[in-house]
């Protein structure tokens, strides 16, 4: 797999951002210990899944691209995948749920994408992906149980290795934003490679952890619900096929945080970093300011995985946590 993910890194450069990897002698403190933040909420899109989208987009037969892609996504996968599909003048398809944030959507059609809606709470969206893709003759790009989109989520994990190398690093607790494994398994992968010492854990929000619960029961766990937490960017069913096995080999515990955790750690990437993010993409953070006890290295880093957030939301967590 890392060949695949390698492979990856030389389609998406140029393309993509390599997002920095930042440091506050303010979080360091508020953390106890060297938190390095891996910033790509700064990337394409305004997330990581840029990388992916065109990690998988990239890599179609001539064919398919005429014919276009679908995936579906809350979001962040969305736009990646649209991007890269405009670029490669592939017609994209996306399934978004109803209660994705406002900005997202839009900024799924400002990038071409034809975009349906559904019902995430009710609405079987693997079938009726799989249908469309069937009807319309589209290849499906799945958000994360996809070689391809591993690999380019793997550039992440290639990234840190070079860039904590270049800081000195070469050890500590890597902590990611975790929905159904597609980024968490890639840096893993990455990181098994270029910086072995480096131990992985996904983070998720309370209520909907269940790669935290896959991992200790060593078999796929459902979440009960579907929606109901504000970080809709990692909310999903439960691990991917084809991403638990790499989560299994090679994390750690996952770790779990409240929603208000994720809002104060998005307050504090504003406050000390400059940085705007998403409630999904500040988990691992929320992890290192806020579970000391999860952590046992004196160095973390963290992803920040994403910026897309509605204004209101935005607004309304800075002036409660500022």
């Amino acid at each position: 797999m890392i060949d695949d993910i390698r492979a990856a890194a030389k389609r998406i450069a140029g393309h993509v951002v390599r997002t920095p990897l930042l440091e506050s002698d303010a979080l360091n403190a508020a953390a106890g210990r060297r938190v390095l933040v891996k910033a790509e909420c700064l990337q394409k899109t305004g997330s990581f899944k840029a990388r992916g989208g065109w990690s998988a987009v990239s890599n179609l037969t001539d064919d398919q691209l005429a014919k276009g892609v679908i995936a579906f996504s809350s979001g962040n996968h969305a736009q990646g995948v649209a991007r890269a599909a405009r670029a490669h003048e592939c017609p994209a398809v996306i399934l978004m749920p109803r209660d994705a944030p406002q900005a997202k959507i839009d900024g799924t059609r400002a990038l071409g994408a034809e975009v349906i809606l559904f019902d995430r709470a009710n609405d079987d969206r693997d079938a009726l992906g799989a249908k469309l893709a069937s009807d319309r003759g589209l290849t499906l790009i799945k958000p994360f149980d996809n070689l391809d989109v591993i690999a380019g989520q793997g550039t992440v994990g290639l990234e840190i290795a070079a860039q904590a190398a270049e800081l000195g690093v070469t050890e500590g607790q890597v902590l990611v934003c975790c929905g159904g494994g597609g980024l968490t398994s890639g840096v893993a992968l990455a990181l098994e490679a270029d910086a072995p010492a480096m131990r992985v854990h996904p983070v998720e929000p309370a209520g909907f952890d269940d790669v935290t619960r896959s991992l200790a029961h060593g078999t796929h766990q459902r979440n009960a619900a579907l929606a109901g937490s504000i970080c809709d960017a990692i909310v999903t069913p439960t691990p991917g096929d084809l991403t638990f096995p790499h989560l299994k080999r090679l994390c750690g515990p996952g770790i779990v945080v409240t929603d208000a955790e994720a809002q104060q750690a998005m307050a504090a990437a504003f406050t000390h970093l400059s940085l705007v993010t998403e409630p999904g993409g500040a988990v691992a953070l929320a992890a290192a300011l806020f579970h000391p006890n999860d952590l046992t290295h004196d160095t973390i880093i963290v992803t920040i995985s994403g910026g897309n957030v509605d204004a209101s939301l935005f607004a309304e967590t800075i002036t409660a946590y500022v």
